[in-house]
Protein backbone atom coordinates (compact mmCIF):
# COMPACT_ATOMS: atom_id res chain seq x y z
CA UNK A 1 0.00 0.00 0.00
CA UNK A 2 1.88 3.66 -1.07
CA UNK A 3 2.43 6.01 1.51
CA UNK A 4 -1.19 8.06 2.27
CA UNK A 5 -1.04 11.30 1.55
CA UNK A 6 -2.83 14.53 0.10
CA UNK A 7 -2.69 16.07 -3.43
CA UNK A 8 -3.09 19.90 -3.38
CA UNK A 9 -1.70 20.85 -6.98
CA UNK A 10 -3.66 19.19 -9.96
CA UNK A 11 -5.06 20.75 -12.55
CA UNK A 12 -8.06 17.95 -13.77
CA UNK A 13 -7.42 19.42 -17.29
CA UNK A 14 -3.74 18.22 -16.73
CA UNK A 15 -4.96 14.32 -16.55
CA UNK A 16 -6.60 13.95 -20.27
CA UNK A 17 -4.39 10.82 -21.05
CA UNK A 18 -4.24 10.42 -24.57
CA UNK A 19 -6.17 7.22 -24.51
CA UNK A 20 -8.97 9.66 -23.20
CA UNK A 21 -8.79 12.04 -25.45
CA UNK A 22 -9.03 9.97 -28.35
CA UNK A 23 -12.18 8.43 -27.06
CA UNK A 24 -14.11 11.62 -26.60
CA UNK A 25 -12.71 12.99 -29.25
CA UNK A 26 -14.37 10.40 -31.22
CA UNK A 27 -17.56 10.37 -29.04
CA UNK A 28 -18.43 14.10 -30.17
CA UNK A 29 -16.90 14.69 -33.56
CA UNK A 30 -13.68 16.18 -33.34
CA UNK A 31 -10.21 15.65 -35.17
CA UNK A 32 -7.33 15.86 -33.38
CA UNK A 33 -4.19 16.99 -35.48
CA UNK A 34 -2.47 13.50 -34.64
CA UNK A 35 -3.05 9.80 -36.06
CA UNK A 36 -2.19 7.44 -32.76
CA UNK A 37 -2.20 8.18 -29.11
CA UNK A 38 1.82 7.44 -29.50
CA UNK A 39 2.14 10.25 -31.78
CA UNK A 40 -0.20 12.74 -29.59
CA UNK A 41 2.23 11.46 -26.88
CA UNK A 42 5.23 12.26 -28.71
CA UNK A 43 4.23 15.78 -28.35
CA UNK A 44 4.49 15.82 -24.59
CA UNK A 45 7.59 17.20 -24.95
CA UNK A 46 7.95 20.80 -23.91
CA UNK A 47 10.46 23.62 -24.02
CA UNK A 48 8.87 26.02 -21.46
CA UNK A 49 5.74 26.56 -20.12
CA UNK A 50 4.01 28.24 -23.08
CA UNK A 51 5.03 25.16 -25.11
CA UNK A 52 2.72 22.92 -22.99
CA UNK A 53 -0.27 25.57 -22.43
CA UNK A 54 -0.58 25.87 -26.34
CA UNK A 55 -0.90 22.00 -26.39
CA UNK A 56 -2.80 22.19 -23.36
CA UNK A 57 -5.58 24.15 -24.79
CA UNK A 58 -5.71 22.81 -27.82
CA UNK A 59 -6.93 18.89 -26.42
CA UNK A 60 -9.39 20.32 -24.79
CA UNK A 61 -11.83 20.55 -27.40
CA UNK A 62 -12.75 16.94 -26.38
CA UNK A 63 -14.33 18.02 -23.36
CA UNK A 64 -17.78 19.34 -24.56
CA UNK A 65 -20.24 17.61 -22.17
CA UNK A 66 -20.99 17.14 -18.46
CA UNK A 67 -20.24 12.94 -19.10
CA UNK A 68 -16.68 14.08 -20.23
CA UNK A 69 -15.86 15.55 -17.57
CA UNK A 70 -17.28 13.00 -15.21
CA UNK A 71 -15.07 10.92 -16.88
CA UNK A 72 -12.03 13.05 -16.86
CA UNK A 73 -12.22 13.12 -12.88
CA UNK A 74 -12.96 9.40 -12.50
CA UNK A 75 -9.72 8.59 -14.52
CA UNK A 76 -7.89 10.89 -12.18
CA UNK A 77 -9.30 9.83 -8.61
CA UNK A 78 -9.02 6.09 -10.12
CA UNK A 79 -5.03 6.54 -10.96
CA UNK A 80 -4.84 8.74 -7.74
CA UNK A 81 -6.20 6.17 -5.49
CA UNK A 82 -3.89 3.53 -6.69
CA UNK A 83 -0.76 5.80 -5.55
CA UNK A 84 -2.28 6.47 -1.81
CA UNK A 85 -3.77 10.00 -2.61
CA UNK A 86 -6.54 10.39 0.11
CA UNK A 87 -7.88 13.85 -0.32
CA UNK A 88 -7.61 15.98 -3.32
CA UNK A 89 -8.14 19.62 -4.42
CA UNK A 90 -8.83 20.10 -8.16
CA UNK A 91 -8.38 22.80 -10.08
CA UNK A 92 -10.38 23.34 -13.19
CA UNK A 93 -10.00 26.46 -15.67
CA UNK A 94 -13.79 28.03 -16.76
CA UNK A 95 -12.14 30.32 -18.63
CA UNK A 96 -10.69 27.75 -21.26
CA UNK A 97 -14.18 26.09 -21.83
CA UNK A 98 -16.21 29.24 -21.84
CA UNK A 99 -14.29 30.25 -24.56
CA UNK A 100 -14.82 27.11 -26.09
CA UNK A 101 -18.55 27.71 -25.99
CA UNK A 102 -18.56 25.40 -22.54
CA UNK A 103 -21.27 27.23 -19.64
CA UNK A 104 -20.17 26.85 -16.37
CA UNK A 105 -22.44 24.15 -15.25
CA UNK A 106 -21.34 21.78 -17.76
CA UNK A 107 -17.94 21.77 -16.27
CA UNK A 108 -18.58 22.16 -12.51
CA UNK A 109 -22.07 19.63 -12.62
CA UNK A 110 -19.83 17.35 -14.82
CA UNK A 111 -16.70 17.09 -12.42
CA UNK A 112 -19.27 17.13 -9.39
CA UNK A 113 -20.90 13.42 -10.52
CA UNK A 114 -17.53 12.10 -10.12
CA UNK A 115 -16.69 13.88 -6.83
CA UNK A 116 -19.76 13.55 -5.39
CA UNK A 117 -18.86 9.52 -5.62
CA UNK A 118 -15.37 10.35 -4.39
CA UNK A 119 -15.15 8.84 -1.22
CA UNK A 120 -17.49 6.17 -1.93
CA UNK A 121 -15.47 4.74 -5.13
CA UNK A 122 -11.99 5.64 -4.29
CA UNK A 123 -11.82 6.41 -0.61
CA UNK A 124 -10.49 9.79 -1.43
CA UNK A 125 -12.36 13.01 -0.27
CA UNK A 126 -12.67 16.12 -2.36
CA UNK A 127 -12.64 20.10 -2.81
CA UNK A 128 -12.80 21.53 -6.12
CA UNK A 129 -11.11 25.31 -6.74
CA UNK A 130 -11.70 27.17 -9.46
CA UNK A 131 -8.50 28.49 -10.89
CA UNK A 132 -8.52 31.98 -12.88
CA UNK A 133 -6.09 32.39 -16.54
CA UNK A 134 -3.56 34.92 -15.31
CA UNK A 135 -3.20 36.18 -19.42
CA UNK A 136 -6.55 36.44 -19.37
CA UNK A 137 -7.80 40.19 -18.13
CA UNK A 138 -8.98 40.85 -14.70
CA UNK A 139 -12.37 41.89 -16.00
CA UNK A 140 -12.70 38.23 -17.47
CA UNK A 141 -11.60 36.90 -13.89
CA UNK A 142 -14.31 38.87 -12.05
CA UNK A 143 -16.81 38.04 -14.94
CA UNK A 144 -15.90 33.91 -14.45
CA UNK A 145 -16.49 34.25 -10.38
CA UNK A 146 -20.10 35.98 -10.61
CA UNK A 147 -20.50 33.38 -13.44
CA UNK A 148 -19.64 30.85 -10.62
CA UNK A 149 -22.23 32.19 -8.15
CA UNK A 150 -24.56 29.76 -8.54
CA UNK A 151 -22.04 26.59 -7.97
CA UNK A 152 -20.07 28.62 -4.95
CA UNK A 153 -21.74 25.67 -2.65
CA UNK A 154 -19.44 22.82 -5.19
CA UNK A 155 -16.70 25.41 -5.25
CA UNK A 156 -14.25 25.88 -2.14
CA UNK A 157 -11.74 28.38 -3.33
CA UNK A 158 -10.23 30.19 -6.11
CA UNK A 159 -6.78 29.89 -7.87
CA UNK A 160 -4.38 31.61 -10.32
CA UNK A 161 -2.64 29.48 -13.45
CA UNK A 162 -1.64 29.52 -16.64
CA UNK A 163 1.40 32.02 -17.43
CA UNK A 164 3.03 33.92 -15.26
CA UNK A 165 5.71 36.14 -16.45
CA UNK A 166 4.65 39.59 -17.32
CA UNK A 167 1.09 38.59 -15.16
CA UNK A 168 1.65 39.58 -11.41
CA UNK A 169 -0.90 38.95 -9.01
CA UNK A 170 -1.79 42.40 -7.99
CA UNK A 171 -3.42 42.33 -11.27
CA UNK A 172 -6.07 40.46 -9.75
CA UNK A 173 -6.14 42.22 -6.55
CA UNK A 174 -10.10 43.06 -7.19
CA UNK A 175 -11.48 39.65 -7.89
CA UNK A 176 -9.27 38.03 -4.93
CA UNK A 177 -10.85 40.53 -2.55
CA UNK A 178 -14.16 39.58 -3.93
CA UNK A 179 -13.92 36.07 -3.21
CA UNK A 180 -12.70 36.95 0.20
CA UNK A 181 -15.98 38.39 0.78
CA UNK A 182 -17.69 35.48 -0.42
CA UNK A 183 -15.65 33.28 1.70
CA UNK A 184 -13.94 31.14 -0.68
CA UNK A 185 -10.33 30.14 0.07
CA UNK A 186 -7.75 31.44 -2.15
CA UNK A 187 -4.25 29.82 -3.68
CA UNK A 188 -2.24 31.14 -6.21
CA UNK A 189 1.07 29.69 -8.24
CA UNK A 190 3.26 32.36 -7.71
CA UNK A 191 7.16 32.06 -7.63
CA UNK A 192 7.50 29.32 -10.82
CA UNK A 193 8.96 31.00 -13.60
CA UNK A 194 7.98 34.29 -11.86
CA UNK A 195 10.19 36.19 -9.43
CA UNK A 196 10.39 35.73 -5.81
CA UNK A 197 8.67 38.99 -5.22
CA UNK A 198 5.77 37.52 -6.82
CA UNK A 199 5.15 34.98 -4.14
CA UNK A 200 5.33 37.98 -1.58
CA UNK A 201 3.03 39.99 -3.64
CA UNK A 202 0.36 36.92 -3.86
CA UNK A 203 0.53 36.89 -0.07
CA UNK A 204 0.27 40.62 0.91
CA UNK A 205 -1.77 41.90 -2.23
CA UNK A 206 -4.34 38.63 -3.07
CA UNK A 207 -4.41 37.39 0.90
CA UNK A 208 -3.34 33.76 -0.45
CA UNK A 209 -3.24 30.80 2.29
CA UNK A 210 -0.97 28.91 0.13
CA UNK A 211 1.47 29.12 -2.90
CA UNK A 212 1.49 26.89 -5.76
CA UNK A 213 4.94 26.19 -6.82
CA UNK A 214 6.93 28.89 -4.98
CA UNK A 215 10.13 27.21 -5.49
CA UNK A 216 11.75 30.29 -6.83
CA UNK A 217 10.95 31.70 -2.92
CA UNK A 218 14.58 30.22 -2.49
CA UNK A 219 16.01 33.09 -4.17
CA UNK A 220 15.18 35.63 -0.88
CA UNK A 221 16.19 34.42 2.37
CA UNK A 222 14.29 37.18 4.03
CA UNK A 223 10.82 35.47 2.29
CA UNK A 224 12.23 31.85 2.98
CA UNK A 225 12.22 32.92 6.78
CA UNK A 226 8.87 34.60 6.31
CA UNK A 227 7.94 31.48 4.76
CA UNK A 228 9.00 29.08 7.25
CA UNK A 229 7.63 31.52 10.29
CA UNK A 230 4.32 31.74 9.25
CA UNK A 231 3.82 28.19 7.55
CA UNK A 232 2.89 29.07 4.53
CA UNK A 233 2.33 25.54 2.40
CA UNK A 234 3.81 25.72 -0.78
CA UNK A 235 2.50 23.05 -3.67
CA UNK A 236 5.89 21.44 -5.48
CA UNK A 237 5.40 19.92 -8.56
CA UNK A 238 8.79 18.37 -9.47
CA UNK A 239 8.36 16.31 -12.53
CA UNK A 240 6.44 19.20 -13.70
CA UNK A 241 9.63 21.87 -13.08
CA UNK A 242 11.84 19.33 -15.25
CA UNK A 243 9.21 18.69 -17.85
CA UNK A 244 9.03 22.76 -18.41
CA UNK A 245 12.63 23.50 -18.12
CA UNK A 246 12.30 25.07 -14.62
CA UNK A 247 15.16 23.11 -13.39
CA UNK A 248 17.63 21.12 -15.12
CA UNK A 249 17.75 18.01 -13.62
CA UNK A 250 15.47 16.41 -10.96
CA UNK A 251 19.04 15.86 -8.46
CA UNK A 252 18.86 20.25 -8.93
CA UNK A 253 15.51 20.41 -7.62
CA UNK A 254 15.40 22.80 -4.24
CA UNK A 255 12.94 20.40 -2.70
CA UNK A 256 15.17 18.86 0.18
CA UNK A 257 16.86 22.49 0.96
CA UNK A 258 13.37 24.02 1.50
CA UNK A 259 12.75 21.03 4.00
CA UNK A 260 16.13 21.98 5.82
CA UNK A 261 14.56 25.60 5.87
CA UNK A 262 11.79 24.69 7.63
CA UNK A 263 9.35 25.18 4.81
CA UNK A 264 5.57 23.54 4.76
CA UNK A 265 6.42 22.20 1.12
CA UNK A 266 4.34 19.57 -0.39
CA UNK A 267 4.59 17.24 -3.85
CA UNK A 268 2.34 16.99 -5.97
CA UNK A 269 2.05 16.22 -9.78
CA UNK A 270 0.35 19.77 -11.41
CA UNK A 271 -0.36 18.12 -14.88
CA UNK A 272 0.18 14.40 -14.89
CA UNK A 273 -0.40 13.25 -17.90
CA UNK A 274 1.71 15.81 -19.59
CA UNK A 275 4.66 15.74 -17.18
CA UNK A 276 5.53 11.77 -16.50
CA UNK A 277 4.02 10.72 -12.97
CA UNK A 278 0.93 11.33 -10.90
CA UNK A 279 1.69 12.18 -7.40
CA UNK A 280 3.20 8.62 -6.13
CA UNK A 281 5.75 9.07 -8.73
CA UNK A 282 6.68 12.03 -8.17
CA UNK A 283 6.91 10.89 -4.29
CA UNK A 284 9.10 7.98 -6.05
CA UNK A 285 10.95 10.35 -8.25
CA UNK A 286 12.46 13.10 -5.65
CA UNK A 287 13.38 9.89 -3.28
CA UNK A 288 15.55 8.54 -5.41
CA UNK A 289 17.03 11.60 -7.23
CA UNK A 290 17.33 13.76 -3.75
CA UNK A 291 18.13 10.66 -1.44
CA UNK A 292 15.20 11.64 0.74
CA UNK A 293 14.72 9.58 4.02
CA UNK A 294 11.80 6.97 4.86
CA UNK A 295 11.15 10.36 7.61
CA UNK A 296 11.38 13.20 5.03
CA UNK A 297 8.87 11.31 2.67
CA UNK A 298 6.66 11.20 6.08
CA UNK A 299 6.95 14.53 6.87
CA UNK A 300 5.71 15.70 3.18
CA UNK A 301 2.91 13.44 3.30
CA UNK A 302 2.09 15.24 6.84
CA UNK A 303 2.61 18.24 5.08
CA UNK A 304 0.02 17.34 2.72
CA UNK A 305 -2.40 17.10 5.01
CA UNK A 306 -1.57 20.06 7.59
CA UNK A 307 -1.97 22.55 4.15
CA UNK A 308 -5.42 20.83 2.96
CA UNK A 309 -8.28 22.96 3.20
CA UNK A 310 -10.13 20.49 5.84
CA UNK A 311 -10.24 23.17 8.78
CA UNK A 312 -14.65 21.93 8.09
CA UNK A 313 -13.34 18.15 9.08
CA UNK A 314 -10.79 18.47 11.76
CA UNK A 315 -11.94 14.98 12.60
CA UNK A 316 -11.11 14.01 9.37
CA UNK A 317 -7.47 15.61 8.91
CA UNK A 318 -6.61 14.21 12.18
CA UNK A 319 -7.79 10.79 10.58
CA UNK A 320 -5.28 11.11 7.56
CA UNK A 321 -2.25 12.56 9.91
CA UNK A 322 -2.64 9.02 12.04
CA UNK A 323 -2.83 6.58 9.00
CA UNK A 324 0.81 8.52 8.10
CA UNK A 325 2.04 8.00 11.35
CA UNK A 326 1.03 4.49 11.02
CA UNK A 327 2.52 3.81 7.96
CA UNK A 328 5.05 0.93 7.44
CA UNK A 329 7.71 1.40 4.51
Amino acid sequence: MPLPKAELHLHVEGTLEPELAFALAERNGVTLPYATTEELREAYRFSDLQSFLDLYYALMAVLRTPEDFTALADAYLERAAAQGVRHAEIFFDPQAHAARGVPMGTVVEGLAAALDRAEERYGISTRLIMCFLRDESAASALATLEAAKPYLDRITGVGLDSAEVGHPPAKFREVYEEAARLGLRRVAHAGEEGPAEYVREALDVLGVERIDHGLRCMEDPGLVERLARERVPLTLCPLSNVRLRVIDELGRHPLRAMLDAGLLVTVNSDDPAYFGGYVGDNYSAVREALSLSQEQLRVLARHSFEAAFLDDDEPRRARYLAEVEAYTF
